[in-house]
C-alpha cells in the first residue's frame, strides 16, 4: 500500500494534467477504503474480477486500489473500444462488477442491459445510465476504514489485440499482505532511479499495463502521479516544467511527436528536474532516440518486457550509445534465441525470443495459446524475434506475425519503418507485406505525412529513395500509400492487422 505517513499531509497522489485537479493521499485512502467496503458488502471475495471502463480521470486510482487491496483482479478495459469489443473483454474476464464513467455512457447504452448477465454490480461515476447505480452515492454510504482482510490483488490485463482478439493475461494470486515487496513494479522503479516522494509523468492511458502498474508503484513509494488526459507533445514538456517531474515514461510514438516539434518549442521548457525518462512498448528508431538523448540528456532508459511478464531487460543511455538498437541485458528471466529447429542459435543470429524462468501466467480461457507460448524446455515466448550479441545484449528485430516473405527471403519491416520515421516529412509509418503474383508478398508502406499536402507521387519517390540509400533494395517498400492517421494504439503499437485487412478485402 502507499505510505500511511503521507495521509494528513495534503501531499498529492494524483494531479490531472489538463484540469490540474488534485487527489491527495487522504482522498485516495478514503475513496479506496469506501469502495473496498462496498465490494465486501456486495459479496466480493478474493480472486473475483472488477472491470474498469473509464477514460483517464481522477477516480481511476481510487477504484484500482480498492480492488487491489481487496485481493481482487482488476481488468482495465480500453476506453476506445467499440461496445462489442468492450463487452467481449468484460465477459471473457468473468467480471462480476463493472465501473464505468459518464464519458463512456454511449458505449454502455450500446452494450445494452442484457449483454452482461454475469455482472451483478454496475456502477457509473457521474450521471448513471438506466440500470446502473451511482458510484458516488453507493460509496458515500460506506465506512472510510480499511477492510479487515486486506491482501494483494493483481491486474488481469488484456493484450492489445494487434493480431487477433485480445487475450486475458492472468497470474496466480499469492495471498500476500499489502507491501512494497509484493509489487515487482516497485523494484523496476528503483532500478531506473525513482526515489521516494518523486514526481512521475504518466502520459498514456491508464488502461495499459505499464501506466497503471507503474503509477500505483509510484504511489507505494509516496510519489505524485501526473496523469495526462491524453497525450500532447508540447503539453508533456510543459507539465514536466510545471510539476518538476523526476520520472517520465513514454513510448516511441510520443518521442517521434516531440522530435517533430519546432526547435524553439522544445527549447522553451525547463526539463532540468528530470532524473530518468523511460521508454518501451515498441521499437524506437535510432535517430529519434538520439534526438531524445540530446533533448533530455543521458537519462533515457529503455526496457523490454511484455504484458505477460515474460522477461525484462534494461539499458541505460550510456550502454545504448555504445550499442544502438539494443534493449539491454536481462533483469528478469534469461533470454534464449531459438532457430526453426528449436535449438539455440549463435550470437548475432536472428531467431525466436524465449525467456527462461519467466513469471508464470496463463491466457485466460485459452489453454491452447497458453501451451503454445512455451516450448518443451518450459521457456516462454510472446512471438518476438531478436538476436543476442557476444556480451548478452538483446536486440528486438520484429514480431514473427509481421515478418514478410518476399521471393523466399525474410524481410523484417521494422528496418524500413525506422528509416521512414527518420525522414523529416514523415509523422508515422507502417510497412507490411501485400499479395504479389511474382514474389508471394511485396513490401509496401503506409505513411502518415507530417503535412498532408505533401502526400503524393513526389513524396512516394523521395521516401523510396530514402530507404534504398540505407537498405538493400529487397527490404525497401516498392510502393507507398498515404493515410492521414495510422491505426497506432496509444501504447505505441501499430495496429497492423487493421492495415493488412484492407488488402485482404481487395
Amino acid at each position: 500500500m502507499y505510505p500511511r505517513t503521507w495521509i494528513g499531509t495534503g501531499r498529492p497522489a494524483v494531479i490531472m494534467g489538463r484540469t490540474g485537479e488534485v487527489v491527495t493521499y487522504d482522498r485516495l485512502e478514503e475513496g479506496s477504503n469506501r469502495f473496498a467496503q462496498l465490494l465486501r458488502r456486495r459479496g466480493f471475495a478474493r480472486g473475483d474480477v472488477v472491470a474498469v471502463l473509464m477514460e483517464n480521470n481522477s477516480r481511476y486510482h481510487e477504484i484500482t486500489w480498492a480492488a487491489r487491496r481487496s485481493g481482487l483482479y482488476f481488468t482495465t478495459v480500453n476506453s476506445h473500444l467499440t461496445a462489442d469489443e468492450a463487452a467481449y473483454i468484460i465477459e471473457d474476464s468473468g467480471a462480476k462488477c463493472v465501473i464505468a464513467s459518464e464519458a463512456l455512457a454511449g458505449t454502455i447504452r450500446e452494450i445494452g442491459p442484457d449483454r452482461l448477465p454475469k455482472v451483478g454490480l454496475r456502477l457509473m461515476t457521474g450521471e448513471p445510465c438506466d440500470g446502473w447505480e451511482s458510484y458516488e452515492e453507493a460509496v458515500a454510504a460506506m465506512p472510510a476504514e480499511p477492510i479487515p482482510d486486506e491482501s494483494e490483488g493483481d491486474l488481469l490485463q488484456y493484450s492489445s489485440g494487434t493480431t487477433g482478439r485480445p487475450k486475458g493475461i492472468r497470474r496466480p494470486l499469492k495471498n500476500l499482505p499489502i507491501s512494497l515487496e509484493a509489487d515487482p513494479a516497485v523494484g523496476f522503479l528503483k532500478a531506473v532511479g525513482f526515489q521516494e516522494g518523486g514526481v512521475y509523468l504518466s502520459p498514456a492511458p491508464l488502461y495499459h499495463t505499464a501506466p497503471i502498474l507503474w503509477s500505483m508503484a509510484v504511489q507505494r513509494l509516496g510519489g505524485t502521479v501526473v496523469v495526462m488526459e491524453e497525450f500532447d507533445a508540447e503539453q508533456a514538456l510543459a507539465l514536466i516544467e510545471r510539476h518538476r517531474v523526476t520520472l517520465a515514461q513514454m513510448v516511441p510514438s510520443m518521442f517521434v511527436r516531440i522530435s517533430k516539434l519546432p526547435e524553439r518549442i522544445r527549447a522553451a521548457y525547463d526539463l532540468s528536474s528530470l532524473r530518468t525518462v523511460v521508454h518501451a512498448a515498441a521499437p524506437c528508431p535510432i535517430p529519434v532516440k538520439r534526438a531524445m538523448i540530446e533533448l533530455f540528456g543521458p537519462i533515457v532508459t529503455e526496457y523490454y518486457s511484455s504484458s505477460e511478464g515474460a522477461g525484462f531487460t534494461l539499458i541505460t543511455s550510456e550502454e545504448w550509445l555504445e550499442r544502438p538498437g539494443s534493449v539491454g541485458r536481462p533483469l528478469l528471466g534469461r533470454p534464449h534465441i531459438v532457430g526453426p529447429d528449436g535449438e539455440e542459435v549463435p550470437p548475432g543470429t536472428v531467431g525466436d525470443l524465449y525467456f527462461e524462468d519467466a513469471v508464470p501466467f496463463e491466457y485466460l480461457n485459452d489453454p491452447e495459446k497458453t501451451a503454445a507460448a512455451r516450448n518443451e524446455r518450459g521457456w516462454t515466448t510472446v512471438g518476438d524475434m531478436g538476436r543476442l550479441d557476444q556480451d548478452g545484449y538483446l536486440y528486438i528485430v520484429d514480431r514473427r506475425t509481421d515478418l514478410i516473405l518476399s521471393g523466399g527471403v525474410n524481410v523484417y519491416p521494422q528496418e524500413a519503418e525506422n528509416l521512414l520515421l527518420s525522414h523529416p516529412k514523415v509523422m508515422d509509418a507502417a510497412v507490411i507485406g501485400i499479395p504479389d503474383d511474382d514474389f508471394g508478398e511485396r513490401v509496401h508502406a503506409v505513411v502518415e505525412p507530417l503535412n498532408w499536402e505533401d502526400a503524393g507521387p513526389e513524396l512516394e519517390r523521395e521516401l523510396i529513395a530514402h530507404c534504398r540509400a540505407s537498405l538493400a533494395k529487397y527490404k525497401c517498400p516498392r510502393s507507398i500509400e498515404f493515410d492521414p492517421h495510422l491505426p497506432r494504439l496509444d501504447n505505441g503499437k501499430l495496429y497492423k492487422r487493421v492495415i493488412r485487412e484492407r488488402y485482404r478485402r481487395g
